[in-house]
C-alpha cells in the first residue's frame, strides 16, 4: 500500500464511529498519545510559559489535527516548575509530523512569537521531555472528564507502573486487558487513559491517567478497588503475579484551557 493510500485509511478509521467499527468485525483503532513535561523557569517566565500554551499552542495544535490537549500542573508529586501536556493523537502519523505543521502556522507563529523567537540568552522554558504511549485495547481511546468547560474544581492522578521486563510489561498489559478496566469503573476509578509506553524513560512501562472531583474521593475509590472480589481474584492470579517493580505516581490540576 502507497504511504498516501495508508494514511488516508488511518483517517478514515481513525473518524469512524466505534459502533460501526464493531458492526463490521473490526477492532476500534488505538489511538498514541504524547506526553509533554515543560520544564520550565520560576516566577514571570513560568506564567507567560503557561499563558502561552493555552493562547497560542493549544489552538495551533487543534488546527493541526491533534483534537484535544490536556494541559496541566503538578499539586503532589514532583514539583518543579512544569507544564505538563497530553496530546491525542489519532495517527502515528500525527505524531511524526505536528512540528512541521505548527512550523506551517502563521497565526502560531504570531500569536506565540514572544516564546518561539526567544534568544538563547533569554529562554522561555528549560527543556521538555516526551513520552509516547499506545492506548490499551480495553480503552483504545481517550476519554475527557464530563467536567471539562464547567465550572468546579478537579484533579488528576498519573500512573506510571515499570517492570523488570518486557515480558513482565506484556504480562500487566494482558492483565488489564483481562479485565482489570471495568474494575477501574466500578470502583469510581474514572480513567482518562490508559497507554503502553512506546518510546519515551523508564521502559518498560504503562501510564494510565485518572479523574476524581477531589482528593477525598479519589481515596474512596481506591480503597472500593483494594475491595472488590473481581479484583482479588485476578491480582491473586499466578500467571499476573510479579509484573510490576515500581510505581510513581503525581497528582494534576487543569489549567483553564485543558481540554481533558
Amino acid at each position: 500500500m502507497h504511504r498516501r493510500d495508508f494514511l488516508a485509511a488511518s483517517a478514515i478509521a481513525a473518524a469512524a464511529p466505534l459502533s460501526q467499527l464493531e458492526a463490521l468485525g473490526q477492532a476500534a483503532p488505538r489511538q498514541h498519545i504524547e506526553l509533554r513535561r515543560y520544564h520550565l523557569l520560576p516566577g514571570a517566565k513560568q506564567q507567560g510559559f503557561i499563558r502561552f500554551v493555552g493562547e497560542a499552542a493549544v489552538p495551533a495544535m487543534n488546527r493541526a489535527g491533534v483534537a484535544r490537549v490536556g494541559a496541566f500542573t503538578v499539586m503532589y508529586g514532583e514539583n518543579a516548575p512544569s507544564l505538563l501536556l497530553v496530546l491525542v493523537h489519532p495517527t502515528l502519523e500525527s505524531v511524526v509530523s505536528l512540528r512541521d505543521r505548527l512550523a506551517s502556522d502563521d497565526a502560531y507563529a504570531r500569536a506565540g512569537a514572544a516564546v518561539l523567537d526567544a534568544p538563547m540568552s533569554d529562554p522561555a522554558f528549560v527543556r521538555v521531555e516526551s513520552t509516547l504511549l499506545r492506548a490499551f485495547e480495553a480503552m483504545p481511546a481517550v476519554e475527557p472528564s464530563p467536567a471539562v468547560g464547567k465550572p468546579g474544581s478537579r484533579i488528576y492522578e498519573l500512573r506510571t507502573y515499570e517492570s523488570h521486563s518486557d515480558r513482565a510489561a506484556l504480562n500487566k498489559l494482558k492483565m488489564f486487558n483481562a479485565g482489570e478496566v471495568p474494575i477501574f469503573r466500578r470502583a469510581g476509578l474514572t480513567p482518562v487513559f490508559f497507554g503502553e509506553t512506546l518510546i519515551g524513560a523508564k521502559m518498560p512501562s504503562l501510564n494510565y491517567m485518572l479523574t476524581f472531583p477531589d482528593m477525598a474521593t479519589r481515596d474512596a475509590a481506591w480503597s472500593a478497588f483494594g475491595k472488590d472480589p473481581e479484583w482479588k481474584a485476578l491480582s491473586g492470579d499466578p500467571q499476573y503475579r510479579d509484573n510490576v517493580s515500581a510505581i510513581s505516581d503525581i497528582i494534576l490540576q487543569p489549567t483553564s484551557y485543558s481540554q481533558l
